[in-house]
């Protein structure tokens, strides 16, 4: 019996060579310890080393050993179909170049696979080849999974898809609700296909409280009906699920009491306060020493105004869950803290600078190599978001500092959207802010998903914004103008930028999320090098699409000169 606050289950695994002399399945079940309990959730998984294989017995144990290792180590902010279908892929590929490698064919280490990760109140799968994984639920029994086979008559049938066959792999990927009650049970062929539906469905009711009992019954059945296979039956029995109610979540979340005022002088779990920074109806932000260090750093607390919110506190504690995870140069670094807290705040890296918003009002108008340079620092930060699963959602000048060495810093994530956090149920409405109108990307005003093409309209408005001193569209986008709206080329307002310039940012900030660009480095390359699918018919000098070529051809060209002034002086 496996417990913890989140998730119970009962599970067990029975596996026998049955008729053959060597057992070439494999299977196993992982229940890591909290937090990744409810972060990445738990894992099943069953594999069938193919018989026509060199080393299936490896090839199995490999994919079920480890996918329970890898998957648990992937970041906690993705989502369970990105890290398990990144884990099988890895797999996929070790599998192949092993079995050439080492056995000299495509049918070296070959085997199928099929992998249950219950995450909060959903099960997600993963598939390929002919292992089963299906769900008893109120007396129906439901497979879940499609047996990859191909049927060549006169009873012959072979595996279509497998582990290690090819380097390219193809996943079935489903996710499916689970309640309280459910009972998952994964099979290998040398059970399922000699067990009818209503053999499974027996056995699994008439064990439903030994999950031991149970897959002994199904392989022993199997067995009894003839099996001339390996047989292997994993069970999963679900207890409980993290349906806590809406008072239990909020006393979790309101177990550290807000900060008193604090002042100057101040001493608050061995930070001095030394002076208050800045504050807004959210938050309040100090600027701190350690005592023993002597370091300063930043606190930043609550504000008193929300100190009855659930949703809030939820939202700021979801804000240092997402600093503490990323380390780049260009966002803010959220500190573990030295000592045990007493109160809800977080400490982050103290930055000497001003925020993008007052060095844009002290320098009105930056030139296009600065703004070029500014853009990609931030495109830089933004990039670890997304490598991690994470948008942004609320990246503005007021978000963004610039320090002391002209080094651009994101300071703010209470807005990042999480993949894998998403996937995690909690009892409230937890919409997250979608920024600040003049940046937010149309998407968000007609209830569209975002997506990473969401934070590059925003980068999109902030170069504009450097360039020109205004908005690309003149007026705050809403749901009602948004067909209504036009791009004002930059060139209106500053007239020494070229058109091609002009174009990368027109795309970059596009109402249409498909119309923008795809990446954060396809943009920033588009602000350095000439486009001509951007510009359409108006004419690129060649020098600005070629720059190289151009002095290439120059230099060549005086090359000839003096070589021929050098002829003509010698004769």
């Amino acid at each position: 019996m496996t417990q913890s606050p989140s998730i119970e289950i009962a599970s067990a695994c029975h596996s026998v060579a049955g008729v053959k002399e060597q057992n070439e399945d494999a299977c196993g079940v992982q229940v890591p310890e909290e937090p990744l309990l409810t972060t990445k959730g738990l894992a099943a998984v069953i594999a069938d080393g193919m018989s026509g294989s060199d080393a299936g017995q490896q090839a199995s144990r490999a994919c079920v050993q480890g996918f329970l290792s890898d998957y648990f180590s992937t970041p906690e902010s993705w989502s369970v179909k990105t890290s398990g279908q990144k884990i099988l892929t890895a797999l996929n590929h070790w599998l192949y170049g092993t079995g050439q490698r080492e056995y000299g064919s495509h049918k070296g280490m070959v085997t199928t696979v099929s992998a249950l990760v219950l995450k909060s109140n959903t099960a997600h799968l993963f598939h390929v080849g002919d292992t089963r994984i299906y769900r008893l639920r109120d007396g129906e029994l439901e497979q879940l999974t499609t047996d990859h086979r191909l049927d060549m008559g006169a009873d012959k049938t072979y595996l279509s898809r497998a582990m290690g066959i090819d380097l390219h792999l193809e996943i079935d990927y489903r996710k499916v609700p689970v309640e309280t009650g459910d009972r998952f049970v994964l099979l290998t062929d040398g059970v399922h296909e000699f067990l009818p539906d209503s053999a499974i469905r027996k056995h699994l009711e008439e064990h439903a409280d030994d999950t031991e009992a149970a897959a002994r019954a199904l392989v022993a059945q199997a067995a009894a009906n003839g099996s001339d296979d390996n047989l292997t039956a994993l069970v999963l029995r679900v207890d409980r699920l993290p349906r806590e109610n809406a008072q239990e979540f909020y006393q979790k979340l309101t177990e550290l009491p807000f900060p008193p005022p604090l002042e100057p002088g101040m001493v608050l779990d061995g930070q001095r306060i030394l002076r208050h920074l800045f504050s807004n109806r959210r938050t309040e932000v100090y600027l701190v020493q350690d005592i023993e260090s002597g370091e300063k750093r930043v606190l930043k607390a609550p504000s008193v105004n929300y100190e009855d919110d659930p949703e809030y506190i939820h939202q700021f504690l979801h804000e240092e869950w997402v600093g503490r995870r990323i380390n780049n140069p260009h966002v803010m670094k959220v500190l573990e803290p030295p000592r045990k807290r007493t109160a809800l705040y977080y400490l982050a890296e103290h930055i000497e600078g001003r925020t993008l918003r007052q060095w844009l009002e002290d320098e009105p108008r930056p030139s296009l190599n600065q703004v070029r340079d500014m853009i990609e620092q931030i495109a830089r930060g933004l990039r670890a978001f997304h490598r991690l699963e994470m948008i942004h959602q609320d990246l503005k000048p007021e978000n963004i500092l610039v320090d002391e060495h002209g080094t651009l810093k994101i300071i703010d994530f209470g807005s990042t959207k999480i993949a894998g956090i998403e996937e995690i149920y909690v009892p409230l409405d937890t919409n997250n802010l979608l920024g600040t109108i003049n940046y937010t990307a149309p998407e968000y005003h007609i209830g569209q998903p975002p997506s990473n093409r969401s934070d590059i309209f925003s980068l999109g408005v902030i170069a504009y914004e450097l360039l020109t001193g205004r908005l690309p569209y003149g007026k705050e986008l809403t749901a009602r103008n948004l067909r209504r709206v036009h791009y004002r080329s930059i060139k209106r307002f500053n007239p020494e930028i070229p058109v091609w310039v002009d174009r990368a940012i027109e795309k970059a900030v596009s109402i249409s999320p498909e119309k923008r660009f795809e990446k954060l480095s396809e943009f920033t390359h588009a602000l350095r090098q000439p486009d001509p699918r951007l510009v359409g018919t108006e004419h690129v000098p060649l020098i600005q699409r070629h720059p190289v070529r151009v002095w290439q051809a120059i230099s060549a060209l005086l090359f000839v000169l003096n070589v021929w002034l050098l002829w003509l002086l010698s004769h």
